[in-house]
């Protein structure tokens, strides 16, 4: 078996990963060529130049579109870091006096985002000024985008080969208005779902009604219909709805936690349940070494550390008697 000889940077094509990364960016050649300054031939022979010395093809060629293969995917966030780690290191030597900020492309989900992280962002730019953060928040679950520093993500554990913090595992409970808690007063749970509507969060990948359904089955309720009622695409519009005084909803008790302790909402049942997801805290290996990624890394693992644990973590058993109004 011949063995392969390893690329040292002695080997390193910049000019044709500046190729690379300008056509995924751009999502054509004509685009890039024209953002890059240089012939379209020119960046082409870059291009593939840079698969040979790889050995796999970066990119999926098609009539009207380029695609990114699985290669070229693992490939652009790395190029794309390096090359913005140079520019942040030589701006900075170039203007000594004056240090240019460095940027902190940043993604979280946006109910964690609204409502959790923004209210905290200002201590983190009060102790480090010399770090700005680009917050990005799209919807769905799954791995962060190829252009972000570090991410939070609402996922199960899974196995990859990014460094995973849980910064905690998500626990459902049942929250309403004190309004509809006091009218419903002296129902069973069972009872109190069925006169209710009923609210969803919407997860990219899993059935509109899932968390619901998942209830029902963790407190035996086998018989009760919950594909009725409304969906929403966050936590957070799920839960400005039932501010409004309707529905009932299952939300993340730790998320609202500030909204249950002033009695904005209340958990009229002492359940909860967990689906096996939670709040992870994801960054690849390599952007370790890189000081405003390690700062908000440590920063942020601090913020959600022993003295915040989540208010409620056990997985109580199914409940049976009468609401009352239950404060976190």
């Amino acid at each position: 078996m011949i063995e392969k000889v390893r690329i040292d940077r002695r080997w390193l094509p910049l000019n044709a990963l500046r190729a690379f990364e300008g056509v995924a960016r751009y999502g054509s050649f004509t685009g890039a060529a024209s953002a890059l300054n240089i012939a379209q031939s020119a960046l082409s022979r870059h291009v593939i130049s840079l698969e040979n010395l790889i050995g796999v093809k970066l990119f999926e060629r098609r009539p009207h579109s380029l695609m990114l293969t699985a290669a070229g995917e693992h490939l652009l966030p790395v190029v794309s870091r390096s090359f913005d780690r140079l520019e942040h290191a030589i701006d900075e030597i170039r203007d000594a006096r004056t240090p240019r900020l460095r940027t902190l492309r940043v993604q979280m989900p946006p109910s964690f985002a609204a409502h959790m992280m923004v209210p905290l962002l200002q201590d983190f730019r009060t102790d480090h000024p010399e770090v700005e953060i680009d917050l990005v928040s799209p919807y769905g679950i799954g791995p962060p985008a190829a252009d972000v520093d570090i991410a939070v993500l609402y996922t199960r554990p899974t196995v990859t080969e990014r460094v995973s913090d849980l910064l905690w595992p998500v626990c459902l409970g049942v929250v309403c208005h004190p309004d509809v808690a006091a009218r419903h007063a002296e129902k069973d749970l069972e009872s109190f779902i069925h006169d209710n509507e009923l609210v969803h969060m919407r997860v990219e990948g899993l059935p509109r009604r899932h968390f619901w359904s998942q209830f029902a089955r963790h407190a035996g309720l086998h018989g009760l219909d919950v594909e009725r009622g409304l969906v929403f695409d966050t936590e957070i519009l799920t839960v400005q709805y039932v501010l409004s005084g309707s529905g009932i909803a299952l939300v993340d008790l730790d998320l609202f936690r500030d909204h249950l302790a002033a009695g904005r909402l209340v958990q009229p049942y002492d359940m909860a349940f967990s689906d096996g997801f939670g709040y992870y805290l994801v960054t690849d290996p390599e952007a370790l070494s890189d000081t405003a990624t390690a700062l908000f890394r440590s920063w942020l693992i601090e913020q959600f550390g022993s003295d915040t644990k989540p208010l409620a973590t056990a997985v109580l058993p199914a409940a049976s008697t009468h609401p009352g109004v239950h404060r976190a």
